[in-house]
């Protein structure tokens, strides 16, 4: 190929790093943040999800922006994808992780949503230190305080998600990441004499 897909590529790579680089900032740097500096359960999910709830928009154009690129770069490599042997292994496992990181993401933001609109009393008693057994336990045993039973199953739907919201904050910077790894492989796959060794070997059927 000796034609230029700048643009394209722009839109592939700047979505991608935005989209990897504001989930690992946000895992890291604002929950991190919260939990240093936000004093009770409540204060510190509030502020989580605050900052994410600001950060989505950002994120759905960064991905948007990636699968124009990636859609793009798919048609215009069409060829070499059938031709270059590996090529269309890579392609589709790229493929499937761009999947998976779209839907971890839009998970973790419904997850997100009931967070933010669980209730004060969702979070008594979590000033609590400790992991998501204890503030679970801190929940059932305040749970004689909450006198409706709609409340006390808000209450339980929030801590649950919030305890899958603390392991996908850190799936979506892993899938991501993977992506860039995935790219970086199509990168040396387009060179030159990578190009023609892999057209051989499909011509050859190896």
């Amino acid at each position: 190929m000796t034609e230029r897909n700048t643009v394209l590529r722009s839109l592939h790579d700047v979505g991608l790093a935005a989209w990897f680089g504001g989930s690992l900032m946000g895992a890291v740097g604002l929950n991190g943040a919260a939990r240093a500096q936000g004093g009770t359960e409540q204060t510190r999910r509030r502020i989580e999800s605050a900052g994410w709830a600001m950060w989505t928009p950002v994120n759905a154009v960064a991905i948007a922006a990636h699968l124009v690129g990636s859609v793009g770069l798919l048609e215009v490599n069409a060829a070499r994808v059938a031709r270059q042997k590996g090529v269309g292994s890579s392609t589709l496992a790229k493929t499937v992780v761009t999947g998976a990181a779209m839907a971890v993401t839009a998970y973790s933001r419904v997850l997100g949503k009931k967070v933010e609109k669980a209730s004060p009393e969702a979070w008594q008693g979590d000033a609590v230190q400790g992991g998501a057994d204890s503030q679970d336990s801190q929940i059932l045993r305040d749970s004689q305080d909450l006198q409706d039973s709609q409340d006390l199953q808000d209450a339980k739907e929030a801590q649950a998600a919030r305890r899958q919201l603390t392991v996908l904050q850190w799936a979506v910077p892993a899938l991501t990441g993977g992506l860039l790894v995935l790219n970086a492989l199509h990168g040396e796959q387009q060179r030159p004499w990578e190009q023609v060794r892999g057209m051989l070997q499909r011509s050859m059927g190896r």
